[in-house]
């Protein structure tokens, strides 16, 4: 099975490629694709998500290669701007880390690179979060105030409701061990492209953290915090998202009281 993507605007010159975050889909993206209709637009279901979910098992250095393979034949100029949120900014990480080349800018925004440093810890704590998980996780109790924890707009629910319905269990234990077993790749010290770092005003301190921590190794990077809002900011704000995401890739300066540059 090859890897599942939605693809807009295909005679516009230059491309975009958005990857989402761990248990959702490319539907996350639908108010960027609304916004981005004079771009060339690729938005993958990731493996094991959405219509990609026969595609296992999930692993963020095979996805990298996924996309870059996507950028090749699809992209013009087999070149992209690529722009992540939370698993899908590891995923632009270690594509900056393998094909650099096919990067024209990144946004990634909510990226973990800090985690408990002993691997078989995190992932005891990982294997009991997931058994308490799974009896509600389906319930619509539980979809809702997951949403809540993330400011996800009610309109939402369904397309949240059917990505948390598509992943089994041990996808969802492969895509979470991923996410917060990552560590950085080595050599993105070197890398040229320019890259913003993003992160919301009221996102986990661990993410605020890791963005510092980025800032310091990638050296064409700039900081930003998008004020008032959380992890999955492209869906509680995605004017202010969008606004930002269009000034960075076209190398032009946003002046906005919500935009803080770091």
């Amino acid at each position: 099975m090859n890897l599942y993507f939605k693809e807009t605007g295909k005679t516009n010159s230059k491309t975009i490629i958005f990857l989402h975050a761990e248990g959702l889909s490319g539907w996350m993206w639908n108010e960027q694709l609304k916004s981005f209709k004079d771009y060339h637009c690729i938005v993958p279901d990731l493996p094991e998500h959405g219509k990609s979910k026969e595609l296992k098992p999930f692993a963020i250095k095979g996805t990298a290669k996924f996309i870059v393979d996507i950028i090749y034949e699809y992209a013009h100029n087999q070149k992209a701007h690529i722009v992540g949120i939370s698993l899908g900014a590891q995923i632009v990480l270690q594509i900056l880390n393998i094909a650099s080349e096919v990067v024209d800018h990144a946004f990634i925004s909510g990226t973990l690179i800090r985690s408990i440093p002993n691997d078989e810890k995190l992932l005891k704590v990982l294997d009991h979060a997931i058994k308490v998980y799974k009896p509600v996780k389906n319930t619509n109790f539980f979809i809702k105030a997951n949403m809540r924890t993330y400011n996800i707009p009610k309109n939402l629910f369904n397309d949240f409701k059917e990505s948390t319905k598509q992943i089994e269990d041990e996808s969802l234990k492969r895509i979470l061990s991923e996410n917060m077993i990552f560590k950085l790749p080595n050599g993105l010290e070197k890398v040229k492209v320019p890259v913003i770092i993003v992160i919301g005003e009221k996102d986990y301190k661990i993410i605020k953290e890791s963005a510092k921590d980025l800032i310091e190794i990638l050296p064409n990077s700039k900081g930003a915090i998008a004020c008032k809002v959380g992890h999955l900011w492209n869906l509680e704000s995605p004017k202010l998202f969008n606004q930002l995401l269009r000034a960075w890739i076209n190398n032009k300066n946003l002046t906005c009281n919500d935009i803080i540059f770091i």
